[in-house]
């Protein structure tokens, strides 16, 4: 999958919750839903997704990062991608339907170690 000029139309909005030293923490909408299409589109503009072996190109690891926001980095073992929620119109009612979840335990911890990183290097200190 890529992104090329001819290719199947492919929308992606995002909007940036949180900024991080080498990460960001997105909220993405899709107009289309072509396959791989959230990890393509943030490959292609050079922001691949932690833990993606196809499209996620070398790691980013903070400067002066901690052991552990480095080996949580490093041994992330799926893309850090969740669909906390997914609404879409039933296929033969065509009911609004919408489903929520929390987001999974590794993605959050992930998060609250760059939070820790971000907030360290703010105040100077590691």
């Amino acid at each position: 999958m890529s992104v090329q000029d001819g290719g199947r139309p492919a929308v992606t909005h995002y909007r940036l919750r949180e900024r991080f030293a080498a990460h960001s923490h997105v909220d993405v909408r899709l107009e289309s839903g072509r396959t791989h299409q959230i990890r393509v589109h943030f490959a292609w503009r050079r922001h691949p997704l932690v833990g993606d072996p196809v499209y996620g190109g070398r790691l980013a690891v903070p400067a002066a990062a901690g052991d552990e926001l480095r080996a949580c980095l490093t041994g992330f073992r799926r893309q850090a991608l969740c669909a906390t929620r997914l609404a879409f119109a039933h296929p033969a009612s065509g009911a609004a339907l919408e489903f929520s979840v929390a987001v999974p335990g590794d993605l959050a911890r992930l998060l609250e170690l760059l939070r820790a990183h971000a907030a360290g290097v703010a105040g100077g200190h590691d």
